[in-house]
């Protein structure tokens, strides 16, 4: 129960105003009461999921729950796996990780870049639609690995075939997406011994002082062997191998060279279409946030003047 209404309180934070949240608090020291029976008898069901379209930064379908009793259940179980989840990534993995994220990967490879003999070439890659193609039986084998209570293995399995692969905007869906891969990100810095890796959800760069044919080519091969024959996803085919020096790194939204940072340029189109049409203050700021980690004081006199 301690752990219900946390995770209730969590939950909530932001959300006040929400109907979901709104409805919940009409009864709600008996919905938690009631979503604490139908755990331990595990009568416990995933709601059925509602569905909408975002088109930015490209499309996806995003999956939504009620907020009682799913999304209370979703931190309930996070509270207690967090950790454990956590201790399970290595250094090297970026996407939806408290004290991580976007600007933390950016850091990451700028400082790798420093070492201008050892980061010549670059392998760059993502995963062909990754949290559709989440195998259901694999991911399961994998948690099994780690946990091994049978009530938390129940509730994670109905979580997990609640819908087809993972579904995009449940808070559950980041954590075992990181999990899916773990394993694999281990496979490539203690067996491949690879120095500079980099990965935020499906997408992977490794920077090598070899030259491509060799070495990158060769790690492809073997990365797209691994991803196949264990975790059933595949490479997409814009994969790419080439001299940081001719075109540089196009992660996280920045363009990384040896020398500097810049922005992407779909993000530097969509701020100067905001400055354009004068929206919120808020976004601006978060241009800014996104500026202030690259060499920006060009782009922002230009567009600011």
């Amino acid at each position: 129960m301690e752990n219900l209404q946390l995770a209730d309180a969590i939950a909530r934070k932001g959300k006040l105003k929400q109907p979901g949240v709104i409805e919940h608090d009409r009864n709600r020291e008996g919905n938690i009461q009631k979503l604490h029976e139908m755990l331990k008898d595990k009568t416990y069901q995933t709601s059925e999921y509602t569905t909408f379209t975002i088109f930015e930064p490209k499309e996806r379908l995003i999956f939504r729950l009620p907020y009682f009793p799913d999304r209370i259940t979703h931190h309930a179980v996070m509270n207690v796996l967090e950790p454990i989840f956590v201790s399970v990534f290595t250094a090297d993995t970026y996407s939806c990780i408290k004290g991580k994220g976007i600007h933390a990967a950016a850091n990451a490879v700028k400082r790798a870049l420093k070492d201008v003999p050892g980061t010549q070439y670059c392998l760059k890659l993502d995963i062909r639609k990754f949290y559709p193609n989440v195998d259901h039986e694999t991911l399961k084998q994998l948690l099994r690995r780690k946990f091994k209570d049978n009530d938390l293995l129940w509730l994670l399995d109905e979580i997990i075939d609640s819908t087809e692969g993972l579904p995009i905007g449940n808070y559950l869906s980041q954590y075992f997406a990181n999990f899916y891969l773990s394993y694999f990100d281990h496979w490539i810095k203690e067996d491949l011994r690879v120095k500079y890796y980099f990965r935020y959800a499906d997408d992977l760069v490794i920077l090598s002082d070899s030259k491509p044919k060799p070495y990158l080519h060769q790690l492809l091969a073997e990365i797209r062997t691994y991803l196949n024959s264990r975790l059933k996803l595949t490479v997409k085919g814009n994969y790419q191998v080439f001299p940081v020096d001719s075109r540089g790194i196009d992660f996280v939204g920045y363009v990384f060279r040896h020398t500097h940072v810049l922005l992407r340029k779909s993000i530097k189109q969509n701020f100067a279409r905001m400055l354009k049409t004068r929206r919120n203050g808020q976004s601006i700021a978060s241009y800014n946030g996104w500026a202030a980690h690259c060499n920006s004081k060009n782009l922002m006199k230009k567009l600011l003047a």
